[in-house]
């Protein structure tokens, strides 16, 4: 493809370039003091500061809040076709060396601005890749990142899982669709910790599966052998409930909004050699199913909770954060004295402070004495950038309930 060289030139307004100089990948329109030169929506821009200092250079888009997603801050580095397959390269070998392929069959192998390539997200799920682009900046990119893909990693097949509110908020359209190669099956089974698991790469959350969660699973069945019941709230397909029963756990209830869902949890809870007859599946909204459970007199082990982002911008933060204090003290109030309560959040906005705060509320508010065993991240092909802390979106607690 045409490699576009820069010729516009975005300034700063006065004080506004202190976050560029840390490394942060966003310009936000608000920073933006002047722009010259013509640049299309996705074209790249050198960004200088007001006093006209060079700082950085990324690519630009109009119609989003974030107005630049810096791709380098080298002035010797070109956006070329040699710097993204440098990128790709880098974020390879990273993965390499985490030795994931001795636990699984599927991780990330591109986490957007952790990686150095903002907006770009690649899962690898077997032979297959699962791409999503998300900015403008990418899509016009995306014909050579995919050849690009194709000669370094060899896939049977490339797809693309673009069907996320971002790209809204990016004036792009959703796109679903085979990129190149080979189409992924309906169902295509992946391991993970030696168990299995039935993903649908063309219709499944995310790009398939919640892979970031792949080491909390292990770490939260650490704590199941000997549990009775296990209640797995916003359980999608299961996998929490196939590491509980692998753990030892005698039974365990799914709660899910999609009897499709629930369907494919007890097709892995059956992949794994387990008796579906030790799977509950009860089709419901998760706030409403736990207060009948509460009103029943039901009480359990072991309470997982793993609900979708409530918080998508600062506005919904107060809402977001009734919502999981809401959830945690229904939970509260069903774990037996001396369970677990295993809880995550993925909302970037609410911090790993802000969530244990939340957390606590809950317990006061249920009578309950809790303990914090364990505090919970994404899996490390999930890398957190110290300069850029929206990458870190994943928390979690294992709590012993008294």
């Amino acid at each position: 493809m045409e490699i576009p060289v820069p010729s516009a030139r975005l300034y700063l307004k006065p004080e506004h370039d202190r976050p560029v100089r840390r490394h942060h990948p966003w310009i936000f329109s608000g920073a933006l003091g002047r722009l010259e030169g013509p640049v299309e929506d996705g074209g790249l821009v050198e960004v200088f500061a007001f006093e006209g200092e060079w700082l950085a250079r990324g690519y630009l888009n109009r119609r989003s809040q974030i107005l630049v997603r810096l791709l380098t801050w080298d002035p010797q580095e070109a956006i070329d076709a040699s710097f993204w397959r440098q990128r790709l390269e880098r974020a390879a070998r990273a993965r390499q060396a985490l030795r994931l392929e001795e636990r699984t069959t599927a991780y990330r192998l591109v986490f957007a601005e952790s990686d150095g390539l903002p907006g770009l997200i690649i899962d690898r799920y077997n032979d297959f890749l699962v791409l999503q682009s998300l900015t403008m900046g990418i899509e016009r990119w995306k014909p050579f990142l995919v050849r690009l893909l194709q000669e370094l990693f060899q896939p049977r097949g490339i797809y693309e899982r673009s069907d996320v509110d971002v790209r809204e908020k990016e004036g792009l359209p959703p796109r679903c669709g085979l990129l190149t190669g080979e189409a992924p099956p309906d169902r295509l089974v992946i391991s993970e910790h030696g168990l299995r698991f039935y993903v649908d790469l063309r219709r499944g959350h995310k790009t398939g599966f919640y892979l970031d969660q792949r080491e909390n699973r292990h770490r939260a069945a650490a704590y199941l052998n000997g549990a009775e019941e296990v209640l797995n709230a916003f359980s999608y397909t299961g996998a929490f409930a196939v590491y509980a029963l692998a753990a030892g756990a005698r039974q365990v209830v799914n709660v899910d909004t999609s009897g499709e869902a629930l369907q494919l949890a007890l097709e892995n809870a059956r992949l794994n050699g387990f008796d579906p007859g030790r799977v509950e599946n009860v089709e419901g909204d998760a706030f409403q199913v736990l207060r009948r459970f509460v009103a029943a007199g039901r009480r359990f082990d072991a309470v997982i909770l793993d609900p979708p982002k409530f918080a998508y911008a600062q506005a919904h933060l107060n809402r977001a954060a009734r919502g999981y204090k809401d959830i945690n003290l229904q939970a509260l109030r069903l774990i037996r004295p001396g369970g677990l309560l295993i809880t995550f959040s993925c909302s970037g906005l609410v911090s790993p402070e802000l969530f244990q705060k939340i957390v606590f509320a809950a317990a006061e508010d249920a009578g309950r004495e809790v303990q914090i065993l364990e505090k919970l991240s994404q899996g490390p092909d999930h890398p957190i950038r110290l300069s850029f802390p929206e990458s870190e979106y994943l928390k979690g607690l294992i709590c012993r309930v008294w």
